[in-house]
């Protein structure tokens, strides 16, 4: 780690990582090197290797902010007052509309950041996901009392692994479109919203518990 003050390690960080989040909107994640990310900071390439090893660790790092950002957003909803499942539902929907990029981490490229980082690196990232999980689940808690730990860890660990596949049914490419086309496949461009309110409001409605406090 370099020497110098916080400010200045977090601002580099942060620099390095906004720089990756540029060139992941025109570059895929196979074709961003390190040389590239250094070639649109304002330091040099080597000065990198200061703050990350790897390429995966910048994407980690990115992927982290992004899940302190949700985490953000669940902390909010925590504070309301009170929520119906509806309202519930309609606000944890529009918390995953805002975090694209995390649904495009988490579908496409999760297995190769994770594999070529350091342990603490993978440590840190892990220890924001839990955190978020946290926050979900005191959501649960306080909005849906009559729900006990089983049914929470269902609800929780049935939207996860459905996290994972919403990026690639509201992003499609018109190389993807063509082939589906050419294939006739019938295929229909969903809205993150729309894809996670349905999938929350039947886990949370098709509780037994939920039903009879409806």
């Amino acid at each position: 780690m370099p020497k110098g003050s916080k400010e200045l390690t977090d601002a580099r960080r942060d620099e390095i990582l906004s720089a990756c989040l540029m060139l992941y909107k025109t570059k895929s994640f196979k074709e961003i090197t390190i040389k590239d990310i250094g070639s649109v900071t304002s330091f040099t390439r080597t000065s990198i290797y200061n703050y990350f090893h790897t390429k995966e660790e910048i994407f980690l790092g990115l992927f982290k902010r992004e899940y302190e950002q949700w985490r953000e957003d669940l902390v909010g909803i925590l504070a309301e007052e009170e929520l119906s499942a509806a309202d519930f539902c309609d606000r944890l929907a529009k918390s995953l509309q805002k975090r694209q990029l995390m649904l495009k981490l988490m579908s496409t490229n999760l297995y190769d950041m994770e594999e070529n980082c350091r342990p603490e690196r993978l440590k840190d990232f892990k220890g924001e996901y839990g955190r978020c999980l946290v926050s979900l689940e005191d959501c649960l808690i306080k909005f849906f009392p009559k729900m006990d730990k089983e049914e929470r860890d269902g609800f929780i660990y049935s939207l996860l692994p459905f996290m994972f596949g919403i990026y690639p049914y509201t992003c499609i490419t018109d190389k993807q479109k063509e082939a589906m086309d050419e294939a006739g496949v019938c295929y229909k461009i969903s809205a993150v919203y729309d894809l996670v309110y349905n999938c929350t409001i039947r886990l949370l409605l098709g509780g037994q518990s939920l039903l009879q406090k409806e």
